[in-house]
This record gives C-alpha cells, structure tokens and sequence, in this order.
C-alpha cells in the first residue's frame, strides 16, 4: 500500500523518534561517552567515503568556487549578526535579557560542519564546494566569532585567560576528523573508488546515521544539562520562536540570494545548507572560552534549540531537495 504524501517521510520520522529518545532516555556518563566517539567514527567514515568518490577534478573546483563561499561566509558573519541586530525591537521581549544575549552570540558563530555536509550530500547538492565552505567557516570562526562577540555584545563579562588553547584545539579536531580521513579516502580512490560508487546505498545510510547520531548526542547533552527544566513555560515558548523566526530568514535569504546570483541548483543547495547553519560544537566550547562561568548557561541556551530546529528542517528540505528529478546527462554519467 502507498504513504500517502502527507506523511512524513522515514528519515523525518526516525529524527522524530531519535529526540525523543534523547529527551526520554538521554546518554551520560559513559554511555555519552561512548556515543560521542562512535559520533566521531561516523562522521570520519563519511568523510572517508566522500573522499574516495569524488574526483580530483572536483575537489579543484570546489576550492575555486569563490563566488559560492563568499555568498556562504557573508551569511554566515554578516547576515545573521546583522538580523539579531536589527530586530532586537521585535525578539528581546520573548525571551529573558540573558536568553537575548545568547542569540547575539548565536548569530556570530560560525557554521556546522557535518551536518551541513550531509545534507548537502542526501540533497545531491554540490559536496565539494559544501565540504571547503563548510571547514572555511569554522576556521574563520575561530577568529571572526570572538571579534564579533566584542563588537556586539561589548557589556557581557568575559572569561579571563587566552583563547588560544581552544583555537589550536579546535583546529586539531578539524583536522583529525575531517580533513584526514577526507584526504585518506581521496589518496585510496585509484583502489576503492569504483567500489564506493557502485554503492551508493552505504553512502546514503553513512549520511543519514551520522545524522542521527549528532542529534542524539546532542540533545542528549542538552537533556542532561536541563535544557527542559532551566526556563519557564513563556520563556522557553518565546525561544523556539525566535529561533524558528531566525533560521526562516535565513533559509529564505540563503535560497533567495543563490537564485539571484545565478547559481545552479547544486550550488543553491550548498549554500542553503552551509548558510543557513550554527556550529553547536564550535559554540559551546567557545562559549566557556569568551564568556564567565555563571553567564554560559543562558548564552548556549538558545544555540541548543537552534541547533535541534536546524537538523530537523533542514533534514525535511533536504529529502524534498532529493526527489527532484536527476536531469539526464548526470543519470547516464552515474
């Protein structure tokens, strides 16, 4: 028997039951620990995989793709600060004045990385440009994020010490978990590239598991820490709100901006995907860097709920992006 089209599809069911599995039977302790490395091995192997498929033709072409990442690094930096900027008038009076200040820091951080590329790949959009767009960001945060956060939010008290251990840090994890196994999957494609392109199930299966693993984890942090219980009822309404109001701008606007400029429908997809997003990995440990102890609370607050609304809508965009049809010369290429 047919699904009728108004049901969702299984992929947004499973990321359904997934946060409520996180938020009923959340991961800590050990068990966290232990989902958090398996986390990282998922998203090393797709990294892996991508890296064995694509061609170094279009590995060159993604890094040259300049007019594609400035689009992704101006949404990224400028677009959103400018956003939680301007329509403070309208969003401060949801939400509590420490919630407000955690979505100002929101809007400067850069994007995420796996989950921008992931669904880049479910929507058959442009993987190589997704892949340099997306680690572009992140490295640019490390520098443009905390120069933000003293332009917008200049009275928040601040963290004493450097930040450097972080950057170097985060650059490590960059490194190690993108980059490398990219790289080692890309130098083995003369041995397994054919074999990884006759099966594109796996890599659909890796796409979608590494998905489902971040937003466990993630929301299974978020559980722990209280993500229900640290806010009231209107507070905590006035948040998601403001969050949905902020990523709806900043999908029409990243779509808007792609079709204007003249990219193609891959690109568009790239840049919807990079642009549209906010690194809670990034975040958090930056968040403990730049700010004081009692204020990281409210300001990561609003980053959790960005976080679990942008994986979920963009994981429903992403399997609408997917269904369109594969135009010819690429379906007899494939």
């Amino acid at each position: 028997m047919a699904r009728s089209r108004f049901l969702p599809d299984n992929f947004t069911l499973a990321l359904l039951g997934t946060v409520t599995l996180a938020s009923l039977l959340p991961a800590h302790g050990v068990a966290a620990q232990a989902l958090e490395g398996l986390t990282v091995a998922a998203v090393a192997l797709l990294f892996f995989l991508h890296g064995a498929k694509l061609s170094r033709d279009a590995i060159v072409a993604g890094l040259s793709h300049w007019r594609l990442h400035l689009v992704v690094v101006a949404t990224t930096f400028v677009l959103f600060p400018l956003l939680g900027w301007a329509l403070r008038p309208v969003l401060q009076p949801l939400v509590t004045p420490g919630l407000y200040t955690g979505i100002l820091y929101l809007c400067v951080l850069p994007a995420t990385v796996q989950s921008a590329i992931a669904f880049t790949a479910m929507a058959r959009g442009n993987m190589p440009a997704a892949i340099c767009s997306a680690s572009a960001s992140t490295l640019l945060g490390i520098v443009i994020t905390p120069l933000l956060v003293g332009l917008v939010l200049p009275d928040v008290p601040a963290q004493g010490g450097s930040a450097q251990p972080d950057t170097l840090a985060s650059i490590g994890r960059i490194t190690l978990q993108l980059l490398v196994p990219f790289v080692a999957g890309h130098l083995l494609r003369p041995w397994i590239g054919n074999f990884v392109k006759q099966r594109a199930a796996v890599l659909k299966f890796v796409d979608q598991g590494s998905i489902l693993l971040v937003v466990y984890t993630a929301f299974s942090a978020a559980v722990v820490e209280g993500l229900w219980g640290q806010l009231p009822l209107p507070a905590l309404l006035g948040l998601v709100l403001v969050c949905a109001v902020l990523l709806a701008m900043a999908l029409v606007s990243t779509t808007w901006a792609a079709r204007r400029l003249g990219f193609s429908k891959e690109d568009e997809i790239t840049i919807v995907f990079c642009g549209s997003k906010k690194s809670l990995a990034s975040g958090v440990p930056m968040a403990k860097v730049l700010f004081a102890s009692h204020a990281v609370g409210a300001v990561v607050l609003p980053l959790m709920v960005f976080h679990q609304m942008q994986l979920m809508v963009c994981a429903v965009l992403a399997q609408r992006y997917a269904q369109r049809p594969v135009p010819e010369q690429q379906a007899v290429t494939a």
